[in-house]
């Protein structure tokens, strides 16, 4: 399976290390949650919207695209007032909801929350993930801290903007 192939914003990671790592991580995702290719476009962005249609490659999609568009707005915006990177917010931006893949499981054909996601929220276990792969604590911050978990701790400004990201990527589609 090839990462680039379902989410081409990938590429867009220039630091080929990093890169490699992302891509690791979310193959791993994947195949630990017993996931097959043809089922990450059935895979919802959420439980709490009933029956939607969005599915997680999708919104993982739009909230890489939208974080690159603020990141590229604030950068032109303030220079080197801010510092950022855009690689380190491309990783945590597609690995975001990577515990998605532990937390949502298949039975009858239905996906449902598994065992294990009634237990560890993906925040938590997408960090764990990324954590094993070595990448940067940087990312694994962004991971850990795009969710309300992000609430006890102080965010980087790449955080903020996953969390932003994510967000207008959900609250629009609420019922």
């Amino acid at each position: 399976m090839e990462v680039k192939k379902f989410l081409p914003e990938v590429g867009l990671i220039k630091d080929v290390d990093l890169r490699k790592k992302t891509e690791e991580t979310i193959l791993d995702a994947i195949t630990r949650g017993g996931w097959e290719e043809e089922d990450l476009k059935r895979i919802p962005f959420t439980m709490l919207i009933k029956d939607t249609k969005i599915s997680l490659i999708k919104h993982t999609r739009a909230v890489a695209r939208t974080a690159i568009a603020i990141f590229e707005s604030m950068e032109k915006s303030y220079g080197d007032m801010l510092k950022m990177e855009k690689d380190i917010l491309i990783s945590g931006a597609l690995l975001h909801d990577v515990g998605k893949f532990l937390e949502y499981t298949m039975r009858g054909g239905e996906i449902i929350v598994s065992e294990f996601g009634k237990r560890v929220r993906h925040p938590v276990s997408g960090a764990a993930l990324a954590y094993e792969h070595k990448l940067p604590m940087e990312v694994i911050h962004i991971i850990a801290a795009h969710s309300k978990e992000g609430e006890f701790v102080k965010r980087t400004p790449e955080a903020w903007i996953v969390n932003y990201a994510d967000f207008i990527n959900f609250q629009p589609f609420r019922e």
